[in-house]
């Protein structure tokens, strides 16, 4: 897979797997950051089979505008920690339920597990939706109108609850 950009010039986030089959999941973070109007990136990236490709990856993320990183990772997860060990950034994991996965709760711990001085914010198995809305709302600290849209969009689940509940009233 070849880097996806959306987006110009402005932030980004940056979001990573550590394969393509990862991408069924991962796809829900860009899904998200698109309706919200959030820049993006997204590529494969393994810490296993192209440790080089990390390195670079995280070491120059921010002098490419990126300001979060989230990554995506199954069975073992290496990914979001040393990416996280290697850059400054706030980095988000998001668990992966992949096919040698351990029922996902290894690819947890070893993304929620880390060491004091390598912070990885953490996602429950499988919510890329979520690790998206997390880093949106980490650039809205700089941005309004990430602010409005994030706004619009927790407006727009309270409706849906809303008419579901009146839906179901009858």
């Amino acid at each position: 897979m070849s880097d996806q950009t959306s987006g110009s010039n402005s932030p980004k986030i940056g979001i990573i797997m550590g394969s393509k089959s990862d991408l069924n999941v991962m796809q829900d973070a860009a899904d998200v950051l698109k309706e919200l109007g959030v820049p993006y990136e997204i590529t494969v990236v393994s810490a296993h089979r192209t440790p080089d490709r990390m390195f670079t990856y995280a070491r120059e993320a921010a002098g490419r505008g990126l300001k979060v990183i989230i990554a995506g990772a199954g069975g073992a997860a290496h990914l979001p920690g040393m990416v996280a060990s290697l850059t400054h950034l706030p980095v988000i994991g998001v668990p992966v339920k992949s096919s040698n996965s351990i029922d996902g709760w290894d690819s947890i711990l070893s993304i929620l597990q880390m060491p004091n001085g390598i912070p990885v914010a953490t996602v429950a198995l499988n919510a890329a939706k979520n690790a998206g809305i997390l880093a949106a709302q980490i650039l809205s600290t700089a941005d309004e109108q990430i602010v409005q849209n994030l706004i619009a969009f927790k407006e727009n689940l309270k409706k849906k609850v809303e008419e579901s509940a009146l839906e179901m009233k009858g």
